[in-house]
Formats: C-alpha cells, structure tokens, sequence
C-alpha cells in the first residue's frame, strides 16, 4: 500500500513562515478520513478534504467555503471562544498565502488549540473524569439544549417515524456483510426486528416528541471526544455541519451518546450521574421512552464504523483483531439495548434532612436508576428555575398533591417502559403511600419503600448546613413536619427497608441493590 501523498497546500502549512504568527515546531499534522488539521502550538488549522461520501460532501471549492463557515456558526453555540475565524487561501506561483486577496483557491477554518488532556475521553482513559464533571456536563448539555439549540417545522419534519427510521435501515443494510464476522445473526435479526417494532408501534410518542419541540437543531455527535474541560469551562465542539439529517434531532439522540460511551467503557454509574443531571434540570423524564432506541442507535453507528476498518487493506491483520473485538462489543451492546427489562419503583421516605436524596443517589448509581426528586417535579411544574428559592405558593397544599401526582404519573410511565424508578420526596402521609402502593399493584410493578431516619437535633444540622441544593427545607419547619408524619402501617412495614443515615449506608441496602 503506497502512502496517500500530501498535498502542496498542506506541505507548505507544515512550514512556520506560513503563519503571521509564532508556531511551535514542529508543526504537527492530524488527518481524519474528512479533513487535515494542523497543530501550531496556539492555534489550530482545518482544511477539508475534497471528498464525497454521499451523506457529507466536501467535493467542490464553495462547498468546502459553505462548511466552513457553517462549521464556525454551529460551534458557536457550545465552544464560542474556541472557534476564531474562517480565511481563504490565496495562491501566487506556486506560494500559498493565508487570507491573501487574490481569487481563494482553499478555505481554512482557525480555531484556538488546547491540549489533547482537556478531552473528556482523554479524561476518561486516565481515570479523571469524576461524577462531579458528568453532573457538569448535564448541565451544561442541558442549557445547550434549552437556549442554544433552535427548532422549526422544517427541523421538526426530521423528527418523524419515516425519518428516523431510514438511517436505522441504512446502518442494517451496511452491516449485513458482518454476520458472522463482528456481527451474530442471532443479533442482527433481534436488533432490528425490535427497532422496526418500536416504529411500528410507538408512532404517537414520536409525534408527541415533535409536538413538544423536542427535535431541535442539536450538536449530532456529542460523544466524548468531542467534549473538552478547559479553563474552568465544559466546551461541546465539532458538532455536525454536514448534515442536516444528523443534527436535526431528538435531544435524547444528542444524550444517548455519552450514556452509551460510558456504559460501553463499564461505568454505568458515570452514565447514570450525566443522565439523571440532564433530566433533573430539563424535567424531561418523559423522553426516557425514547432513549434506548437511540443508545441501540449510537452502540450500532459505532460498531459499523468500527467494522469498516475491517475492510482496509492498510489496516495491518493484528489490528484488525482488535477492531473486529471492539465491533463485536458495540453491536452486543446495540442488541441489548433492545431488550425488554423489569421496571420497578422505589419510594424514598423521610423527613427533611434524613439523608433521603443522598441514598437515593447512591441506590441510582448502583441499580442504573432514574432519580426523581420532588423539589425539582414541584419546581417544573411551577416553572421556576432550580435553583431559586421557591415562595410560600409553592408549597400549597394544592401545589403539594399536584407534585405527588406527577411524580407518582413519572414513576408508574417509566417503570412500566422498563426502568428503576425512585420517587424521592418525604412520603410522610398514610395516604400518600397508599396511593404509590395501588398504582404500583394496579400496574404489576414491584414497589419497595426506604424509609430513611436520624435523631431531630441531626436532621437540624444537616439543614442548617445544607447549601448549594435545589431543595427550599430549612430547620424551622422540622417541628411541624415531626408532628404531622405518619408512621409506616404493618403493610408498608412489609414493604420497607428501615435505614438509619448516621450509619454507613453500603451495608444497610446491600439486599436491595442485589434484587
């Protein structure tokens, strides 16, 4: 195989007199299948490479103008700061010159370089990347969703069933030539039989996902390497530009990425921080729905793209056993995806300061849970943010029962599409237990409660110390809620698990996790 020659363009870019600035030398040179990038030390340079892929091309001179500067507008939006400018690329004899005033013969899009570390999948390898960073992410993805994204009838059309379902068919279509290979047909034949099941008979959600506008012109590709940590600050960069289809999206497509890169690499509990975040901050529980059909999406994209490899003869035959392993892996992966799961719900029960949303976490880190907080259910349905301070109104008996219903609507919705659910509010009334007990019967769900306690004068201090957190409880309303909670009946006894939050919790739920 002879090497790919570099063009004269790139040859003279591998040069410090190039640039009207100070380069590090040498000038590094990273190719991808689409474009040359070039590292100087401060700054970066792209140049996209004149091919043609059906889904993306880069074929003519104003195409590759057009993507630039679309490139630099879409990026806006998650790394501002770190995409500069767009210059043509002049040509006198045989010297290039960057931004000359001549007819432009190429397009160079300038970016601000950072370290190859900052990269969340960088992170990730040296065992940085910390659930404190995921919950960042979370919030930082969800704002990106909230007000840097825009939708429209046009975007929202790629949201329907017809849509969709065709980039799912051309993954199959591509990936038949891997049975037996990476790919079992046992899985080829579940994967897809399921997804075109799901199409088949989930048509009103995705009609529901449109009407709710929750397919937005998103990022496309928001794994994490496309994620960096740098000065202090979460960037998403290199969003889709190509592509309509590919970044006209549900926002759960933009989620399912990270969910299943962490889950793919065996931390499931990273995954569950970055998407419990998401949706405590978006309130978008219901998209749970959607989510595993596009986790089986992304594992497949990815286990396709792998197997390409499998089909260049550079691609040395000891790496190729690497890269038919790793297939291997996203399409088992993409296949369980599309299993059906027991759903089951968990009541958290306490009063303020018991400890009840820290064992919740805990207990959803270790079962794969969705995390439901009251504070934040009450704080959606009122539509105030998080983080503020709710007045008296929000805590009126009226506001209260309608928290209870749609935190118990959450709950009974996502166990039954298969997830752990766990309410966690102070479920401190007969009734209020009752109600979560019938339902859960009603619908065949298993129900568990965890009741967490402390002595008062803990409880006090665990408010008084309490900051930075979405709930409003302070100290002085301990006695009133001390005086009207009512004590677990013997049938809720038989459904509960006592936990005392003084004590080291691990071994107190160790019974639970194991069901």
């Amino acid at each position: 195989m002879t090497e790919v020659s570099i063009p004269p363009l790139i040859q003279q870019m591998l040069q410090p007199e190039f640039y009207p600035h100070q380069v590090k030398e040498p000038i590094e040179l990273v190719q991808t299948h689409i474009s040359y990038v070039l590292l100087t030390g401060d700054y970066a340079y792209k140049v996209k490479k004149p091919m043609n892929f059906g889904f993306l091309d880069y074929s003519t001179l104003e195409k590759r103008g057009h993507f630039c500067q679309e490139e630099l507008r879409l990026n806006q939006r998650g790394a501002a700061e770190l995409y500069l400018e767009v210059f043509p690329v002049t040509q006198v004899g045989e010297k290039y010159q960057l931004g000359g005033t001549g007819e432009p013969v190429e397009y160079v899009l300038k970016m601000l370089q950072f370290p190859t570390d900052a990269l969340f999948s960088k992170m990730f390898e040296q065992g940085r990347l910390t659930e404190e960073l995921v919950e960042e992410l979370g919030r930082v993805v969800a704002e990106y969703h909230d007000t840097k994204t825009v939708t429209n009838d046009y975007i929202r059309s790629f949201g329907e069933v017809s849509q969709i379902r065709a980039a799912f068919d051309e993954n199959y279509e591509q990936t038949e030539k891997y049975i037996n290979g990476p790919q079992t047909q046992k899985q080829f034949e579940e994967t897809k039989q399921d997804t075109d099941k799901f199409f088949a008979e989930r048509g009103e959600l995705f009609k529901k996902r449109i009407q709710n506008n929750y397919v937005r012109e998103c990022h496309g590709d928001l794994h994490l390497g496309n994620i960096c940590l740098w000065r202090d600050k979460i960037w998403l960069f290199d969003c889709i530009e190509f592509n309509e289809p590919f970044r006209f999206v549900d926002v759960m497509f933009d989620v399912a990425y990270a969910v299943m890169d962490l889950e793919g690499q065996q931390r499931p509990d990273l995954s569950n921080a970055y998407l419990n975040t998401y949706l405590e901050v978006t309130g978008d529980w219901e998209g749970l729905q959607v989510l595993p059909i596009y986790l089986s999406r992304q594992s497949y994209v990815r286990a396709k793209v792998t197997s390409f490899l499998l089909d260049d003869p550079s691609v040395p035959a000891s790496v190729k056993e690497e890269v038919s392993k790793k297939a291997a892996n996203y399409y088992k992966q993409a296949w369980e995806y599309t299993k059906p799961r027991q759903g089951r719900v968990i009541l958290m029960s306490g009063l303020s300061g018991s400890g009840k949303s820290t064992t919740a976490r805990y207990l959803a880190r270790q079962l794969g849970a969705i995390h439901v907080r009251s504070d934040a259910v009450r704080k959606h349905l009122a539509g105030i943010p998080l983080m503020k301070r709710g007045g008296d109104d929000l805590y009126t008996p009226e506001m209260t029962e309608k928290t209870y219903t749609r935190l118990l609507e959450l709950g009974i919705l996502l166990a039954k599409a298969g997830y752990v659910v766990i309410l966690d509010a102070k479920y401190d009334r007969q009734q209020l237990r009752e109600q979560a007990i019938a339902a859960a019967v009603e619908h065949q769900l298993p129900l568990e409660i965890i009741s967490c306690t402390a002595p008062s004068e803990v409880l006090e201090q665990r408010l008084n110390n309490r900051t930075g957190d979405i709930a409003d409880a302070t100290a002085d309303l301990l006695a009133s809620q001390l005086q009207q909670a009512e004590p677990l009946t013997e049938k809720e006894k038989s459904l509960a698990k006592i936990v005392d939050t003084t004590q080291p919790i691990e071994a107190q739920l160790k019974n639970v996790i194991r069901q």
